[in-house]
């Protein structure tokens, strides 16, 4: 069915590598072109964030390769992937990397291209929604709101060392940008809210944890960014998670439409503003 419908679009050839964005974990996240994909691949290198419906879509006889990296597990080598992709489509296959979010952020996938173009290999990129803009937006909160924020920052809470990016100027990007995103933040949030904190952001200032978000199992905690660690900690929850800092959290209490599905009854006022009018 997906072949006939999409036929129009671009086809993945033998000898061809397509990195796509498989989206934050919702299947219906996912694009056109990332559907054609799955259904056209001879072989699909997945990472641990990709949701298991979205493996649903591949051809049945297509082959699947696990090839996750997740912080302070056994994982494959970045090189060995990215040769991984070279062998295949030198062998004729058509292959697909499938990535968690969108592949060109924080997803490797500028690494595994280069590599590509490094080896004369025909590739691809089909960009995703990545989980700092759609998981937030599963969980009923905005990177940006006209009334709040004008810019948003978007960060990695670690780098291929695992620790904090020293590279990072948390004093910066404390005092300019009004909403932050962080992803991969929970291991290492102590030092996290410390660095934002030493950089002048408020204390009280509120933030939200999505983990696993736009899947059945996504869980949202809200807290304040002095009481994240300790909220954390006393949660249980765990990565993969996304981070928020920012006043558009706030906005959750009005915006949780999965919340609305299940019962919740939302706030249609949420910063007391308007007295019930509906602004221009």
């Amino acid at each position: 069915m997906i072949e006939s419908a999409f036929s129009h679009l671009p086809a993945l050839e033998p000898g061809s590598v397509w990195l796509v964005g498989a989206g934050p974990g919702d299947p219906g996240l996912l694009t056109l072109l990332a559907a054609k994909a799955m259904a056209q691949a001879d072989t699909i290198i997945h990472d641990a964030l990709v949701n298991e419906e979205c493996l649903r879509l591949a051809r049945p006889d297509a082959v699947l390769e696990y090839a996750g990296k997740r912080g302070g597990k056994p994982s494959a080598n970045q090189r060995d992937i990215s040769l991984r992709l070279v062998e295949l489509a030198r062998s004729g296959k058509r292959v697909l990397r499938l990535k968690g979010g969108d592949p060109f952020v924080f997803g490797r996938g500028g690494e595994e291209a280069l590599t590509l173009v490094e080896h004369n290999i025909p590739f691809r990129i089909v960009p995703g929604i990545t989980a700092g803009i759609g998981g937030l937006a599963y969980a009923g909160i905005p990177v940006t709101h006209r009334d709040i924020n004008h810019a948003v920052t978007f960060l990695t809470g670690h780098d291929s060392s695992g620790i904090v990016p020293d590279a990072i100027n948390w004093e910066a990007i404390g005092r300019g940008s009004p909403v932050i995103v962080i992803y991969m933040a929970m291991k290492h949030i102590a030092q996290i809210s410390a660095n934002l904190i030493a950089a002048g952001r408020n204390p009280s200032e509120p933030v939200a944890f999505v983990c696993n978000a736009a899947t059945s199992g996504q869980q949202v905690l809200e807290t304040t960014l002095g009481e994240a660690p300790a909220a954390v900690a006393a949660s249980g929850l765990e990565p993969p998670a996304i981070f928020v800092v920012g006043e558009v959290v706030k906005l959750r209490p009005s915006l949780d439409w999965l919340g609305a599905l299940a019962g919740r009854r939302l706030q249609p006022d949420p910063f007391g503003r308007t007295g019930g009018r509906v602004m221009a």
